[in-house]
């Protein structure tokens, strides 16, 4: 399979830059590392809609079908391509060039597709067929809405199975906040209630875009009601991932949103860190 020659940095995350359907080659930030994407809504759809997304025409909706044949067949062509090949030095960074992850993420919620559980099995069982002497981690990237359903909770369990973790969407606390910021009314004890029956099934982490909007910066109330969350889930979370606007967004209140400062960020993980006694890790 041939690949397009551009190549990858973190701060453009185009899901068709391999060319696939539903994998995609990126240089995380957070991960540290190139990160192997799978998209399983190639639609643009998704049961939220968070205002700093970088999702061109973003709908809401859930995903189509899945042919989990082509994401077979796409993963083992660029795990190749990776691991036996030349695209790393071709395509990455030499800072970047290491395979750190293969991660449910996308264009949409992952969870929301009804072959979710089939495709994690899938993916965990191609990896097992590229043994590295540092092995890629299996992640889920969610905004945490579908942890009821009988077949995501299968899906988790498989990745913490595998040693593989969560990454859990909260991006502020309180049905006001979650409604500007995602789209969704939200209430902190279902939040919470989600969370913690998310890291009873895989090591989770909390994972947080903070920015400003119209100019202002998140409000010491929303900001304590963030830590009080935080708290209430110390005890099971693995920690917590700061990360601010790195790429515009994509939506209609693009120009309202604005990067914080990197000492920002810094100074409320250091908050977080003595309020809560977790790890935290900050991209700017």
């Amino acid at each position: 399979m041939t690949f397009p020659s551009r190549r990858l940095s973190a701060s453009n995350h185009d899901r068709d830059s391999s060319g696939m359907t539903y994998v995609y080659p990126v240089v995380s930030r957070r991960a540290r590392g190139v990160s192997v994407g799978i998209n399983l809504n190639p639609n643009n759809a998704c049961n939220w809609r968070c205002i700093y997304c970088q999702v061109p025409n973003l709908k809401r909706g859930g995903p189509p079908p899945i042919d989990l044949g082509l994401l077979e067949t796409e993963l083992r062509a660029l795990l190749t391509a990776m691991v036996h090949g030349d695209y790393l030095q071709r395509h990455v960074p030499p800072e970047a060039r290491r395979l750190v992850d293969v991660a449910f993420s996308g264009n949409g919620e992952p969870t929301s597709a009804r072959e979710f559980p089939a495709a994690v099995a899938l993916v965990a069982r191609v990896l097992d067929d590229f043994p590295l002497p540092r092995a890629p981690l299996l992640r889920l990237i969610t905004n945490g809405s579908l942890l009821g359903r009988k077949t995501v909770q299968e899906g988790i369990r498989c990745i913490g199975d595998r040693q593989g973790e969560v990454w859990f969407k909260i991006d502020g606390v309180g049905a006001e906040t979650t409604r500007l910021i995602n789209g969704v009314d939200l209430q902190p004890g279902t939040v919470l209630r989600r969370l913690r029956a998310c890291a009873s099934m895989c090591p989770t982490w909390v994972q947080s875009c903070f920015f400003m909007l119209d100019g202002a910066t998140p409000s010491q109330d929303a900001l304590e009601r963030y830590l009080a969350l935080l708290g209430s889930a110390r005890d099971v979370l693995a920690g917590v991932h700061l990360y601010g606007l790195a790429r515009p967004s994509q939506q209609p209140e693009a120009a309202r949103l604005k990067a914080l400062p990197s000492e920002w960020l810094e100074e409320f993980a250091q908050r977080i860190r003595m309020t809560t006694g977790l790890t935290v890790q900050v991209s700017p």
